[in-house]
C-alpha cells in the first residue's frame, strides 16, 4: 500500500470513529509504529488531523488552516506529477484561471516556455511566478489578500471574476466528499471559488487523494460542477467509481 493510500484511509478512519491510534494503524496497515506517526505527522501538517497522545483526531474539528507554505511540503510529490497531468488539460490557446492552492501554484511553474495562454488568478504566489513568463498574457485579480493563503477574496475578486468567460478553470480544495460537496475552512475563499466555477467554460480540480473524506466548514462546489478530477494514484477505486458517477472524469497520475 503507498504512504498515499494509507493516508486516505487514516483519514476516513478518523472521520468514522473520531480518533485513530498509532497501534491500530500499524497492525491494520502492516507497518510499523514509526511509518504510522510519519503519516499522521504529515496529515497534521496539512491539517487534516491532530496529533493527540498516542494517536490522532480529525483536523477540521478544529477549524485549523495550516498556512500555504506548510501545505506546500506535504505530498510534494504527488503534487508535481498531478501538476504534470494538469497541463495536458489547459488548452494550446485560449484563457484559463488558476486558483489558489500549492498544486496550482506548481502547475503554474510547470507551464512550458512555449505555453500562450491568458491566464487569470487571484493567487499571488502564482502571479509572481508567470510574471516573467514570455508567453502568458497575465491579469492579476485584486482582493483583501488573506495571509494564510496569500490569495484576494472578497467584493473586488468577486467583480473581477464575473466579468470573465474562461475556457478552462484549474480549481483547488481542501476537502471533497466522494457523495457530496467541495468545502474549503473560509468563506471568503468559499465565495471566490464559486466565482471561479462560474466563469470558466469547463473546470479541472486537481486534488491529491488525502482530500477525499475530509470536509471544511464552506461549501463552494458539488463534485457534478467539475469536469474532470487529476490526482494522484493513491486515490481508491472505490472512490474513483463514486466520483465519476458524478459525471466526472478522473485522472490519476
Amino acid at each position: 500500500m503507498y504512504a498515499a493510500e494509507r493516508q486516505q484511509e487514516t483519514l476516513r478512519l478518523a472521520e468514522e470513529h473520531g480518533r485513530v491510534d498509532v497501534p491500530s494503524l500499524a497492525a491494520r496497515f502492516h507497518v510499523t509504529a514509526e511509518t504510522v506517526r510519519r503519516d499522521l505527522k504529515a496529515l497534521a501538517r496539512a491539517g487534516l488531523l491532530h496529533r493527540v497522545h498516542g494517536g490522532a483526531v480529525p483536523g477540521t474539528r478544529l477549524a485549523f488552516e495550516p498556512d500555504l507554505a506548510e501545505r506546500d511540503t506535504v505530498a510534494a510529490d504527488e503534487k508535481d506529477r498531478i501538476a504534470r497531468a494538469a497541463l495536458a488539460e489547459l488548452p494550446t490557446e485560449g484563457s484559463v484561471i488558476l486558483d489558489a492552492g500549492s498544486t496550482t501554484a506548481r502547475l503554474a511553474q510547470a507551464l512550458p516556455a512555449e505555453a500562450a495562454l491568458t491566464v487569470v488568478t487571484h493567487a499571488l504566489p502564482l502571479a509572481a511566478r508567470l510574471a516573467d513568463h514570455p508567453g502568458i498574457s497575465l491579469h492579476l485579480v485584486g482582493g483583501r489578500v488573506r495571509h494564510r493563503t496569500r490569495a484576494a477574496v472578497d467584493d473586488w475578486a468577486l467583480r473581477a471574476y464575473r466579468e470573465i468567460n474562461a475556457d478552462v478553470a484549474v480549481l483547488a480544495t481542501n476537502g471533497a466528499a466522494p457523495h457530496g460537496p467541495l468545502t474549503t475552512p473560509d468563506l471568503a475563499e468559499a465565495a471566490v471559488k464559486r466565482a471561479i466555477v462560474a466563469a470558466a467554460d469547463r473546470v479541472v480540480l486537481v486534488a491529491h487523494s488525502a482530500k477525499f473524506g475530509v470536509r471544511h466548514f464552506a461549501r463552494f462546489a458539488d463534485l457534478s460542477q467539475v469536469d474532470t478530477l487529476v490526482t494522484d494514484s493513491g486515490l481508491a477505486a472505490g472512490t474513483v467509481r463514486a466520483v465519476e458517477g458524478h459525471g466526472v472524469r478522473v485522472v490519476r497520475a
